[in-house]
């Protein structure tokens, strides 16, 4: 009897459910298009989560049943319109005005669209679409400067501060294998053109760039400012190393070695520059041109903990048209750019022919150290006169050189990462969850004094110690420290005091002072602070 009992309530569950499970709501509504409020036929009306849909008819009404035991929720799909759902509620009516998804340019043609999402990764911006065919980000960059001189100086230097950097950039990876990105500095209120270019993936190993970029010459100049070291590069990779050019480059990359060669023209310039080589032009002068290249061996390519790095490049270049015809200059600031005494500046080296570089880079790293170093050389080549358009004679070369060493350590368990496609060192990895702390030192020597008879634009050393805490994302805060010495010759085109003459006056001229052989030439320390945000 007690069986016969429970099988009975088992039932009477089982029938009160399944007429609950097979109740539904009849909802009906009418679909309308919000470009001119007509009815659209054609409708899908799906019960989301379910199988159950229909379709409007001619005059956009449809009728659907809606289980109460599923979603509630109604999806409206149409080809020409966006998806759209909604939640039933308590209701049975329903009316629906979908937004027409065809979208036009500025020239009032169709366009595709692909719908992206946008998210934060590694404190970037980044706007993706959903089959990662599109990829847009930007990049931004403020750098806060300031800094205090101490020392007794020939030459009064002012403390300051400065925005040395206000960087605005916007990448982007396209369909068919392109990239590109362009580039802006706004410090100082002006608007300074950097990056500026496409490129090429034409195979994982190949890439191929065109527009206005860095030349592959210099590992630590080409390394972005975000991820120095310290707060400049040295004073000789400034003054001679080649920066950003106007050019054709090809990038081949095995993972032991990297080669890179192309040729370049101008810079974008100012607008002085581009008034001068416009001016150039018109007068019939041909743009300038040079060939670069580099190569770079990566022997413990396989091990992510250490590695070396051993290249050398090349550069044949001949003198530009934005400046003073077959005229080059070789100068820069010193390691602090609040500094704004150029005391090693050769001027304007007249009747050049042409000029080479060449460098020579041995660099490496075991987990949280690492070491960097360059021999630099410049060799100028003139001519004696032109004769009818064409130059004839020789002059003797002009030599300059210069060096860098430096190495620096991650404190707190960080390691080093080096970019084994580019060939540079890039952002370290922090060790703790409030980021870590760089400690580097580096010592760099410059050598522009080429011949009695010829160029004496004065030579110079300087040692920096840099101290660097990364937070976990985006901001950096730096301190150096810098001691720099210059020679007699270091006078910056004969505009700085050097020493004192016999009178005890002070003279710009290094044969009329009375210093002892390496006691000339200005000298004196700096402590530099920096803030960096990147986002």
């Amino acid at each position: 009897m007690k069986k016969i009992l429970r099988l009975m309530v088992l039932g009477l569950v089982l029938l009160i459910s399944g007429n609950a499970f097979g109740q539904a709501r009849n909802v009906t509504g009418v679909v309308t298009s919000n470009l001119d409020g007509n009815p659209l036929e054609d409708v899908a009306v799906r019960v989301k989560g379910s199988l159950v849909s229909v379709k409007t008819d001619t005059n956009g009404m449809y009728s659907i049943g809606v289980p109460e035991s599923s979603s509630l929720t109604l999806t409206f799909v149409h080809p020409a319109h966006d998806q759209y759902e909604e939640f039933l509620g308590g209701r049975s009516e329903l009316n629906v005005e979908m937004v027409h998804s065809i979208r036009f340019n500025q020239y009032g043609k169709v366009v595709d669209r692909n719908p992206m999402i946008i998210e934060e990764r590694e404190g970037y911006l980044i706007m993706e679409s959903l089959d990662q065919d599109y990829k847009i980000w930007l990049d931004l960059r403020v750098q806060t400067d300031g800094a205090i001189f101490l020392g007794d100086v020939y030459n009064p230097i002012a403390n300051g501060v400065e925005i040395r950097r206000a960087r605005m950039a916007f990448k982007v990876e396209l369909p068919g294998n392109f990239e590109a990105e362009i580039d802006m500095d706004f410090a100082d209120g002006l608007a300074d053109l950097k990056d500026a270019f496409l490129l090429y993936n034409a195979s994982p190993r190949l890439d191929i760039k065109v527009g206005h970029y860095k030349e592959r010459f210099s590992m630590e100049q080409n390394t972005s400012s975000r991820y120095l070291s310290f707060m400049e590069r040295p004073t000789t990779l400034r003054t001679i190393a080649p920066s950003r050019h106007i050019g054709l480059q090809f990038h081949y990359y095995r993972p032991y070695m990297i080669a890179v060669g192309g040729i370049h023209f101008q810079p974008a310039g100012d607008g002085e520059a581009v008034r001068n080589r416009k001016d150039n032009y018109a007068a019939g002068h041909n743009e300038g041109y040079s060939f670069t290249g580099k190569i770079t061996g990566l022997p413990f390519y396989h091990q992510k903990d250490r590695g070396l790095h051993v290249a050398v490049s090349g550069s044949y270049r001949t003198p530009k048209t934005h400046d003073d015809i077959d005229n080059v200059r070789f100068d820069s600031r010193s390691n602090i750019n609040i500094n704004r005494k150029k005391y090693i500046d050769t001027d304007r080296i007249n009747r050049v022919s042409n000029y080479q570089l060449a460098n020579f880079e041995f660099a490496g790293y075991y987990n949280n150290i690492k070491f960097a170093s360059e021999y630099i050389l410049a060799r100028v080549n003139r001519y004696e006169r032109l004769v009818d358009g064409e130059q004839t004679g020789t002059l003797p070369s002009e030599n300059f050189s210069g060096f860098y060493i430096m190495s620096s350590m991650m404190l707190f368990g960080g390691q080093m990462v080096y970019n084994y496609y580019q060939g540079e060192f890039t952002m370290p990895e922090r060790g703790r969850s409030w980021g870590d702390i760089e400690l580097g030192v580096r010592y760099d020597f410059s050598d522009f004094n080429s011949r009695p008879e010829g160029v004496m634009a004065g030579s110079g050393e300087g040692l920096t110690i840099g101290l660097s805490y990364y937070t976990p994302k985006n901001v950096k805060l730096m301190i150096n420290y810098g001691y720099l010495n210059f020679d007699r010759y270091a006078n910056q085109r004969g505009r700085l005091f050097i020493g004192t003459d016999a009178d005890g006056n002070l003279t710009r001229d290094p044969l009329l002072a009375t210093e002892l052989t390496g006691k000339g030439g200005e000298n004196f320390h700096f402590l530099g602070f920096r803030a960096q945000v990147s986002f």
